[in-house]
């Protein structure tokens, strides 16, 4: 693959996702606060909760504040 039809592919991507939470979870959350009533997040919350990464709270915030995905915690 050339350096420019990655970077199509890149835009590409970026305009029309194709990951889990477009194709199925969000019209999912949709259709739910549309039959239901609700808020949307709190749907989009339950289907796609965030990963258990083994850190407290506190941990979560400095991880936050500093902009940065959190590691994994070895177990």
């Amino acid at each position: 693959m050339t350096q420019a039809e990655f970077q199509r592919w890149g835009a590409f991507f970026r305009e029309n996702p194709f990951d889990d939470f477009h194709r199925y979870h969000r019209p999912a959350g949709l259709i739910s606060v549309s039959l239901g009533g609700g808020d949307v997040q709190d749907k989009l919350d339950w289907l796609r909760p965030p990963p258990d990464t083994g850190h407290t709270g506190a941990d979560m915030d400095l991880f936050k504040a500093a902009g940065i995905t959190p590691p994994r915690k070895a177990t």
